[in-house]
């Protein structure tokens, strides 16, 4: 079956990671893995952090993912894909939106946006993929969708199928938003970098 994955979600409240984290709950579950997810947001409604880790294997014990253990970190902004960098293991994936949601102190002038952080986040983990997932999500018809975007393309590399991805969107999605949704996750899903 599926050897144990490790996947960190992480970004800003409001960017949907919570929302992306159960989609994949719902798929792994749909094709018969055990999975357990932990969340973690503070003041995620005022764009603070939000990380979210999902483990899922054939028999998972513990919803927690070892200090530098992960195999994936989907980053649904560039800044805390780099605050997290750390928690990827040695040759894990980073997935990462190119999109920059400036923290408090930037926006009170207390401290500057980190410059090159694509390229220093690529000097560490070479084959780091950047999506610049809010344009796509534009393009599909709603800008928040972005977290489905990038759901798409971790999805490709997880041996779940594709008509149980749509599933699992169909069943966490409002009926009103599935179709810019499901849009959104076939143009991550198809997305080369």
């Amino acid at each position: 079956m599926l050897k144990p994955v490790d996947i960190l979600m992480v970004g800003v409240g409001g960017q949907g990671t919570i929302l992306a984290s159960r989609i994949l709950a719902v798929a792994a579950q749909e094709a018969g893995y055990d999975i357990k997810v932990s969340e973690i947001h503070g003041m995620a409604q005022r764009g603070g952090s939000v990380v979210t880790q999902v483990r899922l294997g054939e028999k998972v014990y513990a919803p927690l993912i070892p200090a530098g253990g992960a195999d994936v970190l989907l980053a649904f902004e560039k800044l805390e894909g780099l605050r997290l960098l750390a928690s990827l293991k040695p040759g894990g994936t980073i997935i990462i939106n190119e999109q920059e949601i400036p923290p408090v102190p930037v926006l009170t002038g207390a401290a500057e946006y980190p410059q090159n952080i694509l390229e220093y986040i690529r000097s560490k983990a070479p084959g780091m993929m950047s999506v610049d997932a809010h344009s796509i999500a534009k393009e599909c018809g709603n800008a928040k969708a972005a977290n489905v975007v990038l759901l798409g393309v971790i999805a490709r590399s997880l041996p779940i199928g594709r008509e149980i991805w749509e599933k699992a969107l169909s069943r966490r999605v409002p009926s009103k938003l599935l179709e810019v949704n499901k849009a959104a996750f076939a143009a991550g899903y198809d997305y080369k970098q």
